[in-house]
C-alpha cells in the first residue's frame, strides 16, 4: 500500500457484487452464476477479482451471491481459506432476508440489506468490485487517491471509444478530478480534455467513505421510485451532490505487466465476449497473459496429472499449437489450434479442435472436427462429428451467437454423426 494509507492504517471492507442472473451468458449459466463460470483453463471468472484484492492485501472480503449459487459458494469454500488466525476471510453471504421475505431487488438493495455487515467490521471505508470483469488492478493505488480526495465516492473509469459509449454509463470528469456527470449509456457523451474522442466509461468498480455508503443506500431504499441500482441510483445522486471523484483505470500500475497489457479489461458478460476473451490469451504475446508471477491469478484445482501429449507418426500426432492446455488433458493423436482446453479434456486421434474453449471433462471423438465452439463442462463429441463448419446444421442441435460461435450446453447429448 502506498505511504499515505498505509501510514494510516485505513480500515477496509471489500464487497464483491457476485448475484447477477448473467443471461445473456446462457447455455453458460444454465446451471451456474455468471460469476462461476469457468475461464482460462484453471479459473472461474470470479477468482480475478478475488484475486486483485487478495494481491494488494484486502483480504477482509464479503461476495454477494444470489441467483444459482452453489457451484460459486462452492468454489469459494474450496480456493478462498484465507489466514483466519490474522482475521483474514473470504466469506459468501446469501440474500438473507433481514428486510423481510424477498431478494435483492438490485445492486444497491444487495448492500442495503447486508448493512450489517459493515456495522460488524466497522472500516473507514468500503470497497465495491463487480465479479464480472477478467483483468488485473491493484486497487491500493484507487484507495489512496479516494483517501486524499476525501471523497463520498470514488469512481474507477476505463477509457473507451466515444463510438463504444452507448454500452457505458460515462463518467464526465472535471479538471480537479471531481466527477462533474455521469451520463447512462449515451450515444454522443463529451470527449476527455487529452483525447477527444475517447469518453471515460464506468468500470463498476468504487471506493465509498464508510458514511456515505451507509446514508446512500439508506436513503435509496426509502425511494419507492428507485430501481435500487448503484450505478443507476446511487452514483447519480453522489455525483449531482458534488461528492464523488474519478479514478482514471489508465494510470493504475501493475507488477509485471506490460506495455502490451497496460489498461486490460473485459466485460464477459456475452457469448462472444467470452470467447474473444478466451481468443487474447492464446497469441504468442498475448493481450492479457496468465503467466505474471508478480501478480498472479489466483484459484485451486483438485490435483491432477500433467497435461500428455502421445503419438508422434504422420497419421496421428498429438500437438497443441498457439493454445492453453490445463492439468488432466490428453491429446491422443488430435490437434489443437489456437483453443483453451481446461482440465480433463480428452482429444482423439484425428480429431480436430481450433479456435474453441472446451470446459472440464469434454471429450472429443476420433476423427471430430470442433471449430469455433465453446463446449460447457462432461460434453461428449462422438467421432466424426463436424461442429462449426455448417452454420444451418449447428443452428438446429445448439445455441448460436451472435458473431456465429457454437455453444453446447452443459452435459447436452451431442448425437452421433
Amino acid at each position: 500500500m502506498a505511504a499515505d494509507a498505509r501510514a494510516r492504517r485505513v480500515s477496509v471492507l471489500a464487497i464483491v457484487l457476485a448475484g447477477g442472473r448473467g443471461r445473456r451468458l446462457d447455455p453458460l449459466t444454465a446451471d451456474r452464476a455468471k460469476p462461476a463460470v469457468p475461464f482460462g483453463g484453471c479459473y472461474r471468472i470470479v477468482d480475478f477479482v478475488l484475486s486483485n484484492l487478495a494481491n494488494a492485501d484486502f483480504r477482509k472480503i464479503v461476495v454477494l451471491t444470489q441467483y444459482k449459487s452453489h457451484s460459486l459458494d462452492r468454489h469459494i469454500s474450496q480456493s478462498w481459506r484465507l489466514a483466519p488466525q490474522l482475521g483474514n476471510y473470504v466469506a459468501t453471504v446469501p440474500a438473507q432476508m433481514r428486510q423481510g421475505p424477498r431478494w435483492f431487488a438490485g445492486s444497491a438493495d444487495a448492500i442495503f440489506q447486508n448493512l450489517n455487515l459493515i456495522r460488524d467490521e466497522r472500516p473507514e471505508h468500503v470497497i465495491v468490485f463487480g465479479a464480472d470483469h477478467i483483468y488485473r488492478m491493484d486497487p491500493r493505488q484507487m484507495l489512496d487517491a479516494h483517501v486524499a480526495s476525501g471523497a463520498d465516492v470514488t469512481l474507477c473509469g476505463l477509457r473507451v471509444r466515444r463510438a463504444e459509449s452507448s454500452a457505458f454509463g460515462i463518467i464526465e470528469a472535471g479538471a480537479d478530478g471531481r466527477a462533474a456527470g455521469f451520463l447512462e449509456k449515451p450515444t454522443d457523451p463529451p470527449g476527455l480534455a487529452d483525447d477527444p474522442e475517447s469518453a471515460l466509461a464506468s468500470m463498476g468498480n468504487y471506493i465509498f467513505r464508510t458514511d456515505a455508503l451507509v446514508e446512500a443506500m439508506t436513503t435509496d431504499a426509502a425511494d419507492e421510485e428507485s430501481t435500487h441500482d448503484i450505478g443507476g441510483d446511487i452514483i447519480p445522486r453522489l455525483v449531482a451532490a458534488g461528492g464523488a471523484r474519478v479514478y482514471d483505470f489508465s494510470t493504475n500500475e501493475v507488477p509485471g505487466v506490460n506495455e502490451r497489457e497496460h489498461g486490460y479489461w473485459r466485460d464477459v458478460g456475452t457469448l462472444d465476449a467470452y470467447y474473444d476473451a478466451h481468443m487474447d490469451l492464446v497469441s504468442v504475446h498475448p493481450i492479457f497473459s496468465l503467466y505474471n508471477r508478480s501478480w498472479p491469478i489466483l484459484s485451486w484445482y483438485p490435483p491432477m496429472p500433467p497435461a500428455k501429449f502421445v503419438f508422434d507418426d504422420d497419421e496421428r500426432r498429438g500437438q497443441a499449437l498457439d493454445s492453453l492446455v490445463s492439468p488432466g488433458v490428453i491429446v491422443s493423436g488430435g490437434t489443437v489450434r489456437r483453443s483453451v482446453l481446461s482440465a480433463g479434456v480428452r482429444v482423439d486421434s484425428g480429431a480436430l479442435v481450433e479456435g474453441s474453449v472446451l470446459l472440464d471433462d469434454v471429450q472429443v471423438g476420433e476423427g471430430a472436427v470442433v471449430r469455433n465452439c465453446i463446449v460447457d463442462k462432461q460434453v461428449v463429441i462422438p467421432a466424426k462429428s463436424v461442429i462449426g463448419v455448417d452454420p444451418e446444421a449447428d443452428r438446429a442441435r445448439f445455441t448460436i451467437s451472435e458473431a456465429g460461435i457454437v455453444v453446447i450446453q452443459k452435459r447436452q447429448v451431442v448425437p452421433p454423426a
